[in-house]
């Protein structure tokens, strides 16, 4: 990214509320207003809560170009039909372990659609980690910045630590921030203190957690973190600028 380019996230769907003007329900969806394209990363569970939470945070669906969808579970692509049916001008970044039936769905709204196996190159400096665990396959995103990597997940189901590795080895950077779920509900102190421990390892500087991230971490990762504690949700904007 040039030094005058700058970043907008936008939490458009979860189950943690930030502003009271949006609704919630599980799942999780953000759109990223970069300065070459848009992105809608997920669709969260319901495309009825999707287009109302884009509306309330003045976000023209016409105006997302590329989508990008995490992994198979209904509360991460349970919006993309009633999106498309807004705007199918989209390309549908998709893991390529989703079945031809969701793939030809797609295409049949007019949406273009590139199956993601290994790390890809959305655009300049905007990466997906590609596949990753052999159970519940899924892909992250990686944006390149002056500060280092931003690293949005979906559900972490390959372990977050596991992701910010595969992000470093792809952005061959440190990671400047990492958001979204962490799929850490019901661990353990001790086992989330060891996950804190790796992030530290990996020298990631910034951290906003949501989802099915769970209370506990939310609280251990804000009291390591303190002011680079990122309190998210639905309705929150992570403004970064370079």
């Amino acid at each position: 990214m040039k030094t005058n380019d700058s970043i907008d996230i936008f939490v458009v769907f979860d189950n943690i509320a930030f502003d009271e003007k949006l609704e919630t329900s599980w799942g999780f969806s953000s759109v990223l207003r970069l300065p070459q394209r848009t992105i809608l990363f997920d669709t969260g569970g319901d495309g009825l809560i999707l287009l109302h939470n884009l509306e309330k945070l003045g976000i023209d669906p016409d105006k997302i170009d590329t989508i990008v969808l995490s992994h198979i579970h209904g509360d991460h692509i349970g919006g993309l039909t009633d999106f498309l049916k807004k705007n199918s001008d989209v390309i549908v970044y998709i893991p390529k372990s989703f079945p031809t039936s969701i793939k030809e769905a797609i295409k049949s709204y007019g949406a273009g659609v590139k199956e993601v196996s290994g790390s890809t190159e959305i655009s300049e400096n905007v990466y997906t980690t590609g596949e990753l665990n052999s159970g519940i396959k899924e892909q992250s995103l990686i944006l390149k910045t002056i500060k280092g990597l931003v690293v949005v997940t979906g559900c972490a189901h390959p372990g977050v630590v596991n992701i910010l590795k595969k992000a470093v080895e792809v952005g061959r950077d440190r990671v400047y921030m990492v958001m979204g779920g962490f799929h850490l509900m019901g661990m353990s102190p001790l086992d989330l203190e060891y996950i804190i421990e790796k992030f530290v390892e990996l020298k990631v500087e910034r951290v906003a957690p949501s989802h099915c991230s769970g209370k506990e971490a939310f609280r251990l990762f804000e009291k390591h973190y303190r002011s680079n504690y990122v309190r998210s949700g639905a309705g929150r904007i992570i403004s970064i600028n370079d």
